[in-house]
């Protein structure tokens, strides 16, 4: 029988809907985590088996650049407040993504100060004994290495997760699924076996029928669980700050659903998406299974 572990939706266009301060929504852990917290039970309550705590940018660099709070105080209190939301009903998850920029000699950052951040990150969430670590929407499979190298230290299970490119300039796919840097889900599957992360896949950048594709070539080179996280198409935004979806809930629903049969184990939405659009796909996903089972 087919398995699908449900994850949650976005964090940041999600919580973008409820704030009135358009700030990054990191800040919403200390300033305003009522809707933090709203947000975690409103995906806990949509049906996902997997949350995320709202940590996925609060790295050195960017908690110092708008805020004179410690990344400590960013990440342990946003730990808390998913897991006093959980309350045992889903899985808590400490999330990190890339850092803003490139590693050196494309960018700025280099491994030290790479390295530094994410133990920094990592080093005060597992503080609050997350179930599991969530490394997602990287571009860079080094950059994403250096994190699994911080994640590694931790016994927990270790999900990866990058965004990749869509279709080439013509129109046509692509031979092979590649992220902005050129990485592809082999030189993914590769670069992270000494890390022993328990699922890769995708997260954000695509709509669910651009993305379907990269499941099929991570299924051609891994036999690890496979991670589904779509953009709900490409979010639009508007004039006072927030993003609409470019796809509805049932257009997004629908699109994901062919991921069961393509083999995809963990699922859910990425930017764009809320508690309700992971409701209706938890709800079709259910009805899926339980057709097929009595089938």
């Amino acid at each position: 029988m087919k398995k699908v572990v449900m994850l949650d939706g976005a964090a940041g266009t999600s919580l973008w809907e409820k704030a009135t301060d358009k700030v990054p929504v990191w800040r919403y852990n200390i300033e305003n985590p009522r809707i933090v917290r709203e947000l975690n039970e409103e995906y806990v309550e949509a049906g996902a088996d997997i949350i995320l705590a709202n940590t996925f940018a609060a790295n050195g660099a960017e908690v110092a650049r708008s805020s004179s709070y410690t990344v400590e105080q960013v990440v342990r209190t946003a730990m808390k407040i998913a897991q006093d939301a959980s309350n045992g009903r889903a899985k808590v998850g400490l999330a990190a993504g890339p850092l803003t920029g490139l590693l050196k000699p494309f960018g700025k950052i280099s491994r030290e100060e790479a390295k530094d951040m994410y133990e920094e990150l990592i080093g005060a969430g597992m503080q609050e004994k997350p179930d599991l670590i969530y490394l997602l929407t990287f571009m860079d499979l080094e950059m994403l290495k250096i994190a699994a190298e911080a994640a590694s230290h931790y016994d927990v299970p270790l999900l990866c997760s990058m965004s990749f490119m869509g279709a080439n300039k013509n129109g046509v796919r692509a031979k092979i699924s590649r992220t902005m840097m050129g990485n592809t889900p082999k030189d993914i599957v590769e670069g992270l076996k000494p890390y022993n992360p328990v699922a890769v896949g995708l997260n954000c950048s695509l709509g669910p029928v651009d993305a379907l594709p990269v499941i099929a070539d991570f299924k051609a080179v891994t036999d690890l669980p496979i991670i589904f996280k779509p953009n709900a198409g490409a979010p639009m935004a508007q004039d006072d700050g927030t993003f609409n979806a470019a796809f509805d809930i049932e257009t997004f629903a629908d699109d994901v659903l062919p991921a069961v049969d393509m083999g995809a184990t963990y699922i859910g939405g990425c930017c764009g998406t809320n508690a309700a659009y992971i409701k209706r796909l938890a709800e079709k996903i259910k009805a899926k299974l339980a057709a097929e089972e009595n089938a």
